[in-house]
């Protein structure tokens, strides 16, 4: 997405009133960290509407270097959240910044953290568009902007030149998507590890919405989990998954769903792919290879997944991904 590969890529924020007080400080800090040789890759500005102070929720005031006119200058525009406001209250917004914002979509990818994207949609940029964000605003952000193909499932939504995310920490998911799509994943990785944050959590990932507990007294799924991880070009039948972690098929198959929000053959699914994007950005195995070491058997169903899963085939993804 950089213009010039020699030059820095501005990222505008537009803080507005009652700002979500992490949303605000996430793109200048994933941003900021993101180095290759050296060099700074990200600038981070932040504006506000009239260049006026704004006020958050924890007791202080956001004095801005630049007012809306700095748009024009973005390679990159993120909303971060706000917590009331207009765009919550019944989906409009203030005319100067909704044709700030548009005028700078034009030109600009634009991306949006947590209840940020209702400040988009209010703008009218989502109409039509996949879109995220926190799945407690869900059923309000429904009704007023049905236009949008809203999914509140995930932890980010990816749609080329605008990307939303879920409430706060996925904004850093996102954050480090877009360094990786930008710049590969040997930068995505730096910067994560300066964040002390996992540098990758898949954007279909399920958002942690509330749900019923598992019962306390049963036992966790996760030595499985981690028994798999080290597993994973061995079939892994759901059977053999059941014994070690010692419960029947039904009583493990409904403590995984509980715990991780997936089934243990979607969860799997998901682990194998990102290990075989791992493989096929860090190594030069062949393709049959990387297939075997994940655990999919053929380079067609390793195609298949891969494709489902980000679009392009194994080999379009390496020469795009590859450090």
């Amino acid at each position: 997405m950089c213009k010039n590969p020699a030059m820095s890529h501005r990222i505008v924020v537009v803080a507005l009133d009652d700002f979500a007080t992490l949303d605000l400080g996430i793109p200048g800090q994933v941003f900021r960290v993101a180095e290759q040789d050296g060099r700074n890759l990200y600038e981070v500005v932040t504006c506000t509407p009239g260049g006026r102070p704004v006020r958050g929720p924890a007791g202080y005031s956001l004095v801005p270097d630049h007012d809306l006119s700095v748009l024009g200058t973005a390679d990159t525009v993120v909303v971060p959240g706000i917590h009331s406001g207009p765009p919550l209250a019944d989906g409009t917004i203030d005319p100067e910044l909704g044709e700030a914002l548009r005028r700078a979509a034009a030109k600009s990818r634009m991306m949006s953290i947590c209840t940020g994207a209702f400040v988009l949609a209010a703008a009218g940029l989502l109409d039509g568009r996949p879109a995220t964000t926190h799945w407690r605003n869900t059923t309000v952000f429904r009704s007023l902007f049905p236009k949008v193909r809203l999914d509140q499932e995930v932890l980010f939504v990816d749609d080329g030149d605008l990307l939303t995310s879920a409430g706060v920490a996925a904004g850093i998911d996102l954050c480090l998507h877009v360094i990786r799509r930008d710049h590969g994943s040997e930068v995505a990785n730096r910067a994560a590890r300066r964040c002390v944050t996992p540098p990758w959590r898949e954007g279909g990932q399920a958002q942690f919405i509330e749900r019923p507990l598992p019962d306390p007294g049963g036992t966790t799924t996760a030595p499985t989990r981690a028994w798999m991880l080290e597993r994973l070009a061995e079939p892994l039948a759901l059977a053999a998954q059941a014994r070690h972690a010692r419960m029947s098929v039904r009583t493990y198959t409904r403590r995984f769903r509980e715990e991780t929000g997936l089934s243990p053959a979607r969860w799997l699914a998901r682990q194998r792919v990102d290990h075989a994007r791992h493989l096929l950005e860090t190594t030069s195995l062949p393709v049959d290879q990387v297939a075997a070491q994940a655990g999919f058997g053929t380079a067609v169903s390793l195609r298949q997944h891969l494709h489902a899963t980000v679009g392009v085939a194994p080999l379009t993804y390496r020469h795009t991904f590859k450090n």
